[in-house]
């Protein structure tokens, strides 16, 4: 097992950091630094929390900094539908609710859908009963010829999206699942240009065409900005709006 030291040092490199820079943002000097790099000074709870907070690990990480201090877990995991999560969740609700008659949809880190607002149901109905099985993957399903891909008209760009975003979250916080996922649907195939449009324009919309309307949507993304618990810090809220009034006017019908 890696110390608290080892796992912090894994994680300044993984930011780029020297030691000095770690440092100055946490206010503590480079010599303490590299002394709890080194394992000669045992960091306390607060400063390890601290040195973390600079590092931009994730909560689940944290989590794991604490133990291999001997200190206890700080952050709980605790499913959305848990009764001490019962505050979040109506915000979420509420938020989904809001975004209506257009689709919206919480998933979690490894892009498995947690809820929906009515809006995204009728899409459903176009996707093979095999794929709805939970988890359902947001990913997989767009990407899946038993799912939306038939549906969406610009498929190369929604997967270079895809491939960017994860991408970005696995340079962040790597992931075993998340990497198979990658590697199984995003992975660059020979000859492939990943990411060039996907860094070039600043909204790529994904257009779909249902029952001979071509629909262009494009997306934002909502996470909860102090979560106190793991849960609530690796989901996020994808909200879909249209980019034209055509769009527009077949979810207000």
């Amino acid at each position: 097992m890696d110390t608290v030291g080892e796992l912090l040092r894994h994680w300044r490199h993984r930011r780029g950091l020297s030691q000095l820079d770690l440092a100055i943002a946490a206010d503590v000097s480079a010599r303490h630094v590299s002394l709890v790099e080194t394992g000669k000074s045992r960091p306390s709870a607060d400063m390890i929390l601290r040195l973390a907070d600079q590092l931009q690990v994730p909560l689940r990480d944290r989590n794991r900094l604490l133990l291999a201090a001997g200190f206890a877990p700080r952050y709980a995991e605790r499913p959305l539908d848990d009764t001490a999560l019962s505050a979040a969740r109506d915000a979420v609700r509420r938020v989904l609710h809001a975004h209506e008659p257009y689709p919206a949809l919480v998933f979690d880190r490894r892009w498995n859908i947690v809820m929906t607002n009515r809006a995204v149901e009728p899409f459903f109905a176009q996707v093979s009963p095999d794929l709805l099985r939970p988890p359902v993957n947001l990913v997989r399903l767009g990407l899946d010829p038993r799912g939306f891909a038939p549906l969406v008209v610009n498929l190369a760009d929604v997967r270079a999206v895809f491939r960017t975003r994860i991408s970005r979250q696995l340079a962040a916080a790597p992931d075993p699942e998340l990497t198979a996922l990658y590697e199984e649907l995003l992975a660059p195939a020979a000859g492939d240009t990943p990411g060039d449009r996907a860094d070039a324009d600043v909204v790529i919309p994904m257009i779909l065409r249902v029952a001979g309307r071509e629909l262009r949507m494009f997306s934002t993304i909502t996470t909860f900005g102090t979560p106190m618990d793991i849960t609530l810090d690796e989901v996020a809220i994808e909200s879909y709006y249209p980019a034209d009034a055509e769009s527009a006017a077949y979810f207000t019908q």
